[in-house]
């Protein structure tokens, strides 16, 4: 067999990757037009770092102490990635143009806690490929961060980030961001899905091989769409989303994490010197009052991981402006707004069918649990009758189709959340102390109308 020439030149498509010798006007993978440019040689993705083959050991013999965490010393973030960073990982940290990315894992890299080892591996390294030192030192500046420690690279070429991780040996790199590094392997065009993939493959492949944490920056948008993103998602082991609430109220999520839950919930307040955690959730969620509350509000302990937040529900119900009603719900699922609306018009009677409806959660939270069902039910049906939930209440319960409302999971430490904000009236479907037992729809209206009949007189 004639074997190929190391020299001879390929094409490549700057869009998906996909090379071969001769140039194409359509690319076969991806079905892009014109995609193809030539280069001297392909990128070489079987190179191993380390220099020797991988081998296959005993599970067995393997040593659990081998992924050990590593805490960023920053509460919300070690919370959401389940007790620090894990040795050996890759996180992509994804999330709007300015909503903190850069501000918050700079923080992280000044606060981090750097093993004490003497082959040096106790280093962090910050690269960055869209802003200059001088501007990321008038930002550590302004957070009063310890800078001593940090490593900063201002390059968006892959090959230096190479040398430098080869020379500096660090174990946190931060790359700000992924979208700005560039490889000529990867084609001539940067920023491309390709150069994405290419690019975050050696990085990962790199952190892999020793006992390092690696975030990745990514821009998206509210869909994700920008730049490809998304495409890294397999890749890493955590996927992180900045969110963001009003002006200075920012969410932390993972939506994928190999080693811990997705299902916390960091809080974070934008201020002068940088984002801080929120010590107290409530001063958010809920609405401090000193007159009556108003019709259309419901109060539920809801769960977020290991936590318990109480959140304040809104509901508004006008008459609609045209034959068809519509629901204007974006932090509730619109469908489950509908839903609850069904079962008060078909088992209570309350008529929702010519009005529109707006609900709304204090502080911007998503709620996507079940237990929300009552208080959303209590603050609809508030909304509609003009009658207030009486003071110092809130609401735990999932709402069948057929009205009834079913029991929940962890109802103590629901309940105990709520008490120790001084609500002493809980709506439940169970029986325990300080609760109101409440077994479907008409029993809450019950409830509702009992206790402002009791207020007014």
């Amino acid at each position: 067999m004639k074997q190929k020439k190391t020299g001879s030149t390929f094409f490549r498509c700057s869009v998906c990757g996909y090379s071969q010798p001769r140039w194409l006007g359509r690319c076969p993978a991806c079905g892009e037009w014109n995609s193809f440019e030539e280069t001297a040689e392909p990128a070489d993705t079987g190179k191993a770092f380390s220099g020797e083959p991988a081998r296959a050991v005993p599970l067995s013999a393997v040593e659990a102490g081998s992924g050990i965490r590593m805490a960023t010393g920053i509460r919300e973030l070690d919370v959401v990635l389940g007790g620090g960073a894990m040795r050996r990982s890759a996180v992509l940290f994804g999330g709007e143009p300015g909503i903190g990315k850069s501000t918050l894992l700079l923080q992280a890299a000044a606060s981090a806690s750097m093993p004490d080892k003497k082959d040096g591996a106790s280093r962090i390294l910050y690269v960055s490929g869209e802003e200059s030192p001088g501007q990321i030192k008038s930002r550590a500046e302004r957070l009063s961060t310890d800078s001593g420690k940090i490593e900063l690279l201002c390059t968006y070429l892959l090959a230096d980030i190479n040398k430098a991780l080869d020379e500096i040996n660090p174990a946190f790199v931060i790359i700000d961001s992924i979208q700005t590094i560039f490889s000529p392997q990867a084609g001539t065009v940067p920023g491309t899905i390709n150069q994405l993939k290419f690019c975050a493959q050696e990085l990962i492949s790199w952190v892999k091989e020793r006992d390092a944490v690696l975030f990745l920056v990514a821009h998206v948008t509210k869909d994700g769409s920008i730049a490809g993103p998304k495409t890294l998602e397999h890749m890493v082991d955590t996927v992180i989303s900045f969110e963001r609430s009003g002006d200075d109220v920012r969410f932390l999520r993972a939506y994928k994490n190999r080693f811990g839950s997705v299902d916390e919930l960091g809080i974070f307040q934008m201020t002068e010197k940088g984002l801080v955690t929120v010590e107290d959730p409530s001063s958010i969620f809920i609405t401090r009052r000193e007159d009556r509350l108003p019709p259309g509000i419901a109060v539920a302990p809801v769960f977020e991981g290991s936590r318990v937040f109480l959140v304040e529900i809104q509901a508004l119900t006008v008459s609609a402006k045209s034959s068809v009603t519509r629901v204007f719900s974006d932090k509730i699922e619109s469908a489950r707004v509908s839903r609850i609306a069904a079962v008060l018009e078909k088992r209570a009677g309350v008529q929702f069918s010519d009005q529109d409806i707006y609900v709304n959660v204090a502080g911007g939270v998503r709620l996507t649990e079940s237990a929300v069902d009552l208080a959303l039910a209590a603050a609809l049906y508030s909304a509609r009758t003009d009658i207030s939930v009486p003071e110092a209440t809130s609401f735990i319960g999932e709402i069948s189709l057929a009205g009834e409302v079913r029991p929940v999971s962890k109802l103590k430490q629901r309940i105990k959340a709520a008490e120790s904000l001084g609500f002493s009236r809980i709506a439940a479907p169970e029986k325990a102390e300080s609760c109101i037992e409440i077994k479907n729809i008409k029993d809450m209206i019950k409830m509702l109308i009992e206790k402002a009949d009791i207020k007014h007189g």
